[in-house]
């Protein structure tokens, strides 16, 4: 009898460190998961910024401004129009 209660003493006090280290882990693992939401949360909230970024970069106006400004380009005016032709061929676009 003494040998089943011991048995059985010993079965209940592995039973219970495995339960707090089962809740241990799990406790663990769920707040890995909250961490990985909150980033998640984060990423979404600066993809969001940068397409909007992207999306005012982008615009006509800006472009334009960019291609003046930085790179000294103009619009193309018949006046600036250089036509090329390969030799032995008249161009009818010439004038």
């Amino acid at each position: 009898m003494l040998r089943l209660n011991l048995t059985l003493l010993v079965t209940v006090i592995a039973s219970a460190l495995y339960l707090v280290q089962v809740q241990y882990e799990s406790r663990r693992l769920y707040t890995e998961i909250e961490r990985a939401h909150n980033e998640a949360r984060k990423l979404e909230i600066d993809n969001e910024r940068l397409q909007v970024e992207k999306r005012a970069q982008a615009t006509s106006a800006r472009v334009e401004k960019v291609a003046r400004e930085q790179l000294h380009m103009r619009p193309a005016t018949p006046a600036i129009t250089q036509y090329v032709t390969l030799k032995g061929q008249a161009s009818e676009a010439s004038p």
